[in-house]
């Protein structure tokens, strides 16, 4: 199945989960659908863990088969699969570029990077999936300095998370630790992803 490119506020209100995580996408209370709002069916166990999936696939814009991969990965890491599961995908590279704040969006991000305007450790990286590793130096390219959908994220001023650095004069940034769960998004339960997995 391809990846989702549709309205972000139906699968938000679909999941009752910001898949923006600004809140902005769940402006009605309800479902999509003329006749869903008063009848929303109880879900069973595995809707539930089903569910929980979606809303993490949906938030990192990943089609099934990639976050499959993601956690076949994390379960052969050391520690907690479901951890695991959401720091590789925090470390993505588009998430990494979005998190610093040269998108708006992580849709966006994801095609900063593809279009080759992103550098890792001072290499040109359009593969908007690349995993970054501590340590890593994300800058925007010299002749990318002036892209306009950067300098308008860049302007949100958006708060960038204490396991990363960005120096909004440069546009460069760096991956300095590895998140805690803490520092992670609240609303997911990744244990119902690991028990949806291993059913």
């Amino acid at each position: 199945m391809a990846r989702y490119t549709g309205p972000a506020n139906k699968k938000s209100r679909r999941l009752n989960f910001s898949t923006l995580e600004n809140g902005k996408d769940l402006k009605r209370a309800y479902a999509p659908g003329q006749h869903d709002q008063d009848r929303r069916k109880k879900l069973s166990e595995y809707g539930i863990q089903l569910q929980e999936k979606q809303k993490v696939r949906y938030l990192y814009g990943l089609t099934e088969k990639q976050f499959h991969k993601v956690f076949d990965r994390a379960s052969k890491m050391k520690g907690t699969a479901g951890e695991n599961l959401l720091i590789l995908l925090e470390s993505r590279l588009d998430n990494m570029v979005y998190r610093l704040g040269m998108a708006r969006t992580r849709r966006s991000a994801r095609q900063i990077v593809n279009h080759g305007h992103i550098l890792v450790n001072g290499k040109k990286t359009d593969i908007p999936s690349y995993t970054t590793k501590v340590g890593d130096v994300i800058s925007v390219k010299e002749n990318s300095l002036n892209h306009p959908a950067i300098i308008d994220a860049i302007e949100q001023n958006v708060t960038v998370p204490a396991y990363l650095e960005m120096d909004k004069k440069s546009l460069t940034g760096k991956y300095v630790r590895v998140p805690e769960r803490s520092e992670l998004n609240a609303e997911i339960n990744e244990q119902l992803i690991v028990e949806f997995y291993n059913r």
